[in-house]
């Protein structure tokens, strides 16, 4: 008798979900890398334009939100 043939698959995920989540991941990562710093060398001069920049407010949320959709796809994908 073929082993292939009698042997179930128990797995829950195929590749390509895993490659999906390791996607997602390195957005949510990129997101998370693009919100930090920001930091003052001074601590008594604030800067608002550092901390307050579009790649802060705007872009890494974006970056993010993106991140956990491909997540949420990646999960709910039939393999």
């Amino acid at each position: 008798m073929n082993q292939k043939a009698t042997k179930k698959s128990l797995t829950i995920f195929g590749k390509s979900n895993y490659i999906w989540m390791l996607v997602g991941a390195g957005l949510i990562i990129a997101g998370m890398l693009l919100m930090a710093g920001g930091k003052s060398a001074d601590p008594n001069v604030f800067n608002e334009n550092e901390v307050y920049s579009f790649r802060r407010i705007t872009l890494a949320p974006i970056v993010m939100i993106i991140g956990f959709l491909v997540e949420i796809y990646a999960l709910f994908k039939k393999s």
